[in-house]
């Protein structure tokens, strides 16, 4: 028994390899250009080192650019949520964060395997110093390739990645030790020697404040169970705050929530169902996994939980008002339940919900949709796969016909395949804004 629950199942194990997200127009350009910049922007202070056989530039500027990657790595870890406009949200900072961490390694790997000795280099610290920081390194490149191809890769389950996570700092703290005490061409109080200084700095300052003073100190605010429906893989869970303090949001964020219950305190993400003029929280929590399987048989009312955010920039209701398609893959309903919820009576023109299930049960919050469309607030368009209805770029296609949708606001929510697929048959129909987030 106790083997089986720290195994796990079959699922966690599986092999989850990174993918680029596309960059959208606009502000979500800067942050991972701009990254991009700082990461690779230091080849002018090797430029040109020799070393006792041949050039070395290639190979110092590898180390750097480890460093400062992982440096930005740790940065983005800190889910500053004032960020997220410049990288169009929080799931293109933490895939970000991610390729930084790749990068890392490469960066790791070449330096190592092309580093030599300098001829006439400028001195970090005293030899004996430089050397002993070189075997700590040394000893560190193992321990680094391991913890990120973990993290890259992420074959074990997520509870045991977290943990590994946290360790970074070791071989980093390392790897900050061995080039700042290592011979360099220039010296440590040039302005690129203080360059560096702050970035290495900034890089333990980010590990610290997303490991401990995030994660131990201000874990987020206290709420408690007060409700749980539903019956079949999704629960609805409603949440009221237990101290004076609450999550304010708006419509189509999200927010980790940590159960203090055992085996429950990973934080995962739930995008909020309530409006945000609503004490109480609503998520609708559907079991894809281990974990939220879990979470939705075992949650009972009062049960503490913390809730940390809100994240994301997904705007379901145009900020002028203007005829609005809203569309929907399973449980990436749940933005739009919010919307629902908050619309005021006066809102204007009645959005269209285009909304993809497996199957009319297996519909989340379809009683609340059907109510809503009874109310006039909105039209819904059910498409269950099962009864051979299913939502694709030829049912916007007929249904509003080429250029019509142009001036309306387009909000897309779902699975990859889906959002990606529909969101460029509206920009085709002459949609210009169209909103769309990943579940």
């Amino acid at each position: 028994m106790a083997a089986r629950a720290f195994l796990g199942t079959r699922a966690e194990w599986r092999l989850r390899l990174p993918r680029p997200a596309p960059l959208q127009p606009g502000r979500s350009w800067v942050g991972p250009l701009l990254t991009l910049v700082v990461a690779f922007g230091s080849w002018p202070a090797f430029a040109g080192t020799a070393g006792e056989d041949g050039d070395v530039s290639v190979a110092l500027y590898a180390g750097s650019v480890a460093i400062v990657a992982m440096a930005l790595s740790f940065g983005l870890a800190v889910r500053l949520s004032r960020l997220e406009p410049w990288f169009g949200g929080l799931d293109r900072m933490y895939r970000t964060h991610r390729w930084l961490g790749a990068l890392s390694v490469g960066a790791m790997f070449l330096h190592t395997q092309t580093i030599d000795e300098l001829d006439r280099g400028v001195a970090g610290s005293s030899r004996e110093l430089a050397e002993r920081a070189e075997e700590l390194a040394e000893l560190a490149e193992l321990f680094l390739y391991g913890l990120i191809a973990v993290s890259v890769v992420r074959l074990v389950p997520t509870r045991y990645w977290r943990w590994t996570h946290k360790f970074l700092i070791v071989p980093y703290g390392f790897a900050c030790l061995h080039f700042f005490t290592a011979e360099k061409p220039y010296a440590n109080g040039s302005p690129w020697g203080w360059w560096f200084v702050v970035v290495m700095a900034g890089g333990g300052v980010a590990w610290f404040g997303r490991v401990v003073v995030r994660d131990v100190v201000t874990r987020g605010v206290p709420y408690r169970v007060a409700e749980v429906t539903g019956t079949g893989s999704t629960r609805r869970v409603t949440l009221e705050p237990t101290g004076p303090g609450r999550i304010s949001h708006h419509i189509g964020q999200f927010a980790f929530v940590k159960v203090d219950h055992g085996g429950l305190r990973e934080p995962h993400p739930f995008t909020i169902a309530s409006a945000p003029s609503r004490s109480q929280l609503v998520f609708h929590v559907r079991a894809l996994g281990d974990w939220t399987g879990r979470l939705a048989n075992e949650l009972r009312p009062g049960t503490p939980v913390v809730v940390e955010g809100p994240y994301g920039r997904f705007r379901p209701l145009p900020r002028r008002p203007a005829p609005t398609v809203w569309i929907a893959g399973g449980v990436g309903i749940t933005p739009f339940l919010a919307a629902i919820d908050g619309l005021p009576p006066e809102a204007g023109s009645v959005p269209d919900l285009f909304y993809a299930v497996k199957s009319s049960a297996d519909a989340t919050g379809l009683a609340e949709l059907r109510a809503a469309e009874a109310a006039g607030r909105i039209r819904l368009h059910l498409h269950p796969s099962d009864e051979a209805r299913r939502l694709t770029a030829d049912t916007l296609r007929s249904q509003f016909g080429r250029g019509g949708l142009a001036g309306v606001h387009v909000a897309l929510c779902g699975p990859m395949g889906l959002v990606r697929d529909l969101g460029a048959a509206a920009r085709s129909l002459g949609a210009r804004r169209v909103e769309l987030v990943e579940v």
